[in-house]
Formats: C-alpha cells, structure tokens, sequence
C-alpha cells in the first residue's frame, strides 16, 4: 500500500508542477498542446515499445484481454438500453454515451498510473489494444454513417493502423514474441525519447487543470450520474468479477481492476464536438470522472493491493 501511496504522490507532484507553471504564465495552452503531442506521437509509443518488448506477452494479452472486454462490455451495454428505450436517443448519440461509460483514459493517464501505481507500464496494454484496434473504429465508422448515411470501411481499418499508440503496442508485441532486440543505437535514443512521455503528459494535464473551462450546465443529471456510475463503478466491478472467474489474482486482479476504473478519455470529447453529437455530454463526463477516479482507484488499490 506504501508503494501505491508514493505513485500517487509521484504524479499528483508532476500534475501540481504544470498546474504551477500554467499559473506563473511560464507555459500556456500552446505548451500544453505541444506537450500532448508530443507525448502522443513520439514519447509514448517509444515507452510502449520498450516497456511490452520486456512483459510477459502471454500473461499481458490472454485472460487479462478477456476480463477488460467484459468490464467494457458491461459497463456500456445499460447505457446503450436506458438511451435506446427511455431516451430514444439516435444511435450515433448512443455510441458517444457508451464510450463515456466505457472507454478508458488509457493513453494520457493510464500509462502513468500503470507505471508509477501498478509499477509495470506494459499492464495498461490490454486495454490500450482493444481501444484503439477494435472499439474506436468501431465508433467511428458509426459515427460516420450517422453523418453521411454509409460506413466507411476504409476509416475503420486505417484508423489503427494510423495511430501511433496501436503502432508501438505492435512493434512492442513483435519484439516480445519473437525474443528480438533493438541494436543499441536505436534502443537507446528510444528509451531516451519515451522517458519523456509520463511528464509530459502529467505536466500537459496540469496545465489544461489551470487553463481549461469547467463544465457547465446543459446535461440531464440523470445521465450524467449514470455515467459515472457506469464508468467508475460498474466496469472496475465487471471486470474484477471476469478476472477473478479466469483466475486472475494479485498484482494482475490489481490491475486488472485500477485500469477499469480510469476516467473517460478526452479524446471521445473530439469525436462528439467532430460529429456534432453529444458533446456537452462528453465534456462533463470527462470532467467529473476525472476528479472521482482518483478515489475511486485509491479505493481500489486499498481493497486489493
């Protein structure tokens, strides 16, 4: 518990630090933006491809994967109902709820919380996977057919492919599989690069805490609340319940159950404000989930480690 206490005092340290720089006007929001993404397209996927080429692969992507698609699965399935049959929602207002409920800040928060909490940053791969290979194109090929009245097909597969997180947890994958290794030329300045990517993205947040709005009103509390529940609650508890049915324990029920209860990723808030669908939605779901997951997973952690 004392090493999950000191995780959390890591990165609450580096959030406080862009929050003060962000105060002091030493960064603004340009700074933020370019720390993002950098984080995102370099520093991170220079991280997962060094962290995952040393996991054990097998243990990382068998059950693991499982019990994380179940706590997906049912943390956004009651959405999908109460939308569907109270609210009548469209189904492309549905898939933006859904991922509120279920789809998970694995890039910007995960990958610090996996490295400085769990002390392994390749567990946050599983979920990292099934977001970005099967869930987002998913959504967006929905998206786009509530848009345009067909499904892009060609979206739907070149949206992973492109993205630079899915190409790192790839490369990482095929290093550790096949026991390969980088020569020391390239490991190195790729070790060097992806060291970057935790502050970074910790400083960009802080930053984003100090500039950023708040969220106001024009969101039924109703589905917000549920939301919240759904994303906090609902899918931690699925997936422990999935993990603990294949086996899992310890440190990998752990994290197994702390990567679930990650707040909604601020990425949904692009697609909403992209396709014109729920988008205040999406903004103070990001928000108040944000702000109750850290207890949510020091409650966690408390319970399991």
């Amino acid at each position: 518990m004392q090493g999950v206490l000191e995780g959390f005092a890591t990165i609450g340290a580096v959030i406080a630090l862009g929050w003060l720089l962000a105060h002091l006007r030493v960064l603004d929001e340009a700074a933020q933006l370019t720390l993002a993404r950098l984080a995102f397209f370099v520093a991170s996927p220079c991280l997962l491809v060094t962290v995952i080429a040393e996991a054990d692969v097998e243990h990382v992507l068998s059950r693991t994967l499982v019990a994380t698609l179940a706590g997906i699965a049912v943390a956004a399935l009651p959405y999908v109902v109460v939308a569907h049959l109270v609210w009548r929602r469209r189904v492309d207002e549905i898939v933006i709820g859904s991922m509120c409920s279920a789809y998970c800040n694995a890039g910007n928060l995960g990958l610090p919380i996996a490295a400085y909490v769990l002390g392994d940053a390749s567990l946050i791969a599983p979920m990292l996977l099934l977001q970005l290979v099967v869930l987002q194109p998913v959504a967006l090929a929905i998206l786009d057919a509530g848009r345009t009245g067909r499904v892009s097909v060609g979206r739907a597969v070149r949206t992973p492919l492109t993205n630079p997180l899915t190409i790192g947890t790839f490369v990482g994958v095929i290093l550790a599989l096949t026991d390969w290794t980088l020569p020391s030329y390239v490991d190195d300045p790729v070790r060097l690069v992806g060291g970057m990517a935790v502050p970074g993205v910790l400083i960009a947040y802080g930053i984003s805490l100090r500039l950023g709005p708040l969220p106001g009103r024009g969101v039924a509390a109703s589905e917000l609340s549920l939301v919240t529940v759904l994303k906090l609650v609902v899918q931690p508890l699925a997936a422990y319940a999935a993990g603990r049915a294949l086996g899992l324990e310890g440190p990998a029920l752990l994290a197994l159950a702390v990567t679930a209860a990650l707040p909604s990723a601020q990425n949904i808030f692009v697609h909403a404000t992209r396709f014109g669908r729920q988008r205040i939605l999406a903004r103070d779901a990001i928000f108040v989930t944000t702000i109750l997951s850290v207890p949510a997973i020091f409650v966690i952690t408390a319970l399991l480690a």
